[in-house]
């Protein structure tokens, strides 16, 4: 035989195997569907099937929040703080003693207290919260007030916790939002006088010492990451799933302090961005219906406008339509979303929710298509938060109109979900098939703020992979020279081929 025909058959050999294995693919994953179809009448069933999901990433969540009272309980205790017993907000110490009728008992005396352990934990999250004297959207925000203290002194083990969970949750990548400079920037703003002229506040702020306010947070943030990797035992035999689990960092700027701080916060976002890689972009968050966050809504996309005129490679996510009818006045709920993509050159929305209300709002989701921005979906915080569920909320809208979208947990400690609970929410909400939720995850990962380049070269009707992995089967033991290269150089899509790795797993169980 001469080596023509041999190399002739050697790659119809090759090409048989590969065909055979995606046509296994075809068949688990066609398998995988028929069982969810199954099992949605059975929300045992389904939930276990959905909490074994690999699910990709979590792009909105928002560290502080993402802790349960639980663990905030233990991190007040470990910092000796006291709790005022009416209001259940942490007070710096002396404390009372653990008499029940004392104001200001320890957080410790919760531990053999029921009655105050469970009031804690009632007004840190939206546990047994009933509509009454506060609605959920104020109850949700005043929960940040009350167990701020053991938030802000226990970031290692906050992440620790939000990772770990993650993880349990068959999540593999987080973007944790978080004000990670303990207040340098909001100092530094205090020394130097507000300038309209953004370029010369931007001047006055990096000589005031800015870049130093980001140097000191990047090492923060590396000790406290570091500490949480230890806490969960990461590289021992008995590391927490939450080591398998890839965390970036969102800079949250506070957007209903003072515009000075609001300014100094998001250029020490974009600084952040720019020189730690931990830091992958930022966003602005607080209550967008308060009343600063909605009197210089402009002034804050016109900041950000400027400095993404001066750190273009800066992503941006933006908080935007988290607003319902009769929170705002109307006009309030007609424009936000658009402005942030248009001026606020956010390429990923959080929220969204009042989306039909923006002024032409068809026109505004085939844009948002056009652009591929993505809108992180939280439908959990949505219900709790603004009361809207079911047929009122945008999602189906969204995907009616080819707008990325993906799952999202938001403050999933304050709200008492998960992940995987946001899936379950969905599928008994919307009905939505396998192959949907295969694209929620996908979509979290291809719109994740990851360097590099994509697996994907289209993922608007179908994911159609990169040349360099076209011919790559996920979950066989090699991959192709081309594809292991093409991988090492691109984090994004090791991170996506990951995922593809672990749904093939899943669905061979089917």
């Amino acid at each position: 035989m001469n080596s023509n025909v041999s190399s002739v058959i050697a790659r119809t050999l090759l090409l048989l195997l590969l065909l055979s294995a995606f046509a296994a693919a075809q068949n688990s994953e066609q398998r995988t569907s028929l069982y969810l179809d199954r099992v949605r009448k059975q929300p045992g069933l389904l939930l276990a099937f959905l909490r074994d999901m690999p699910k990709g990433g979590d792009l909105h969540n928002h560290l502080d929040g993402a802790v349960y009272a639980e663990d905030l309980i233990d991190f007040a205790a470990e910092g000796n703080f006291c709790v005022d017993r009416t209001s259940s907000k942490l007070i710096a110490p002396p404390c009372d003693s653990c008499e029940i009728y004392t104001a200001k008992p320890a957080a410790r005396c919760a531990y053999n207290d029921q009655v105050l352990y469970n009031q804690m934990v009632d007004a840190w999250s939206m546990r047994n919260w009933k509509a009454g004297d506060d609605s959920g959207h104020d109850h949700f925000f005043a929960s940040f007030d009350k167990f701020g203290p053991a938030s802000y002194t226990h970031v290692a083990e906050g992440v620790a916790a939000a990772t770990n969970r993650a993880g349990m949750d068959h999540l593999q990548y987080v973007e944790f939002m978080d004000t990670a400079d303990a207040g340098g920037a909001a100092t530094l703003a205090a020394k130097v006088a507000w300038n309209p002229d953004f370029a010369k506040m931007r001047e006055a702020l990096l000589s005031a010492g800015l870049k130093d306010v980001a140097a000191e947070t990047s090492k923060r943030l590396a000790a406290d990451d570091a500490r949480a990797r230890e806490i969960l035992k990461c590289g021992t035999p008995d590391a927490a799933p939450g080591c398998n689990v890839t965390v970036r960092y969102l800079y949250q700027v506070l957007r209903g302090l003072t515009h000075e701080i609001v300014f100094a916060q998001i250029l020490l976002g974009f600084e952040l961005a720019s020189t730690d890689p931990h830091f992958v972009g930022l966003n602005l968050v607080m209550a967008e219906d308060w009343y600063v966050p909605i009197h210089d809504f402009n002034e804050h996309m016109a900041m950000i406008d400027y400095l993404h005129s001066v750190y273009p490679k800066v992503h941006i996510t933006l908080h935007a339509g988290e607003l319902a009818m009769g929170l705002v006045p109307p006009e309030d709920l007609s424009f936000h979303i658009r402005a942030s993509v248009e001026r606020g050159h956010a390429e990923r929305i959080g929220h969204g929710v009042s989306v039909m209300d923006e002024k032409d709002p068809i026109g505004l989701l085939k844009e948002m298509a056009e652009r591929n921005v993505l809108v992180e979906i939280a439908l959990t915080s949505n219900d709790v938060i603004l009361g809207v569920s079911g047929d009122d909320h945008p999602l189906p809208i969204y995907i009616k109109y080819n707008v990325p979208v993906a799952l999202a947990t938001d403050d999933e400690g304050v709200s008492r979900s998960d992940m995987t609970h946001e899936y379950l929410r969905a599928v008994e909400t919307y009905h939505f098939s396998y192959a949907e939720l295969k694209r929620f995850a996908r979509q979290s990962l291809e719109h994740s703020f990851l360097p590099g380049q994509s697996l994907w070269v289209d993922t608007k009707l179908v994911f159609r992979r990169a040349s360099a992995c076209v011919s790559d089967v996920p979950d066989m033991e090699k991959t192709s020279a081309s594809c292991e290269q093409f991988l090492a150089a691109n984090e994004r899509a090791r991170s996506q081929w990951k995922l593809e790795t672990e749904l093939a797993k899943f669905e061979k169980k089917y």
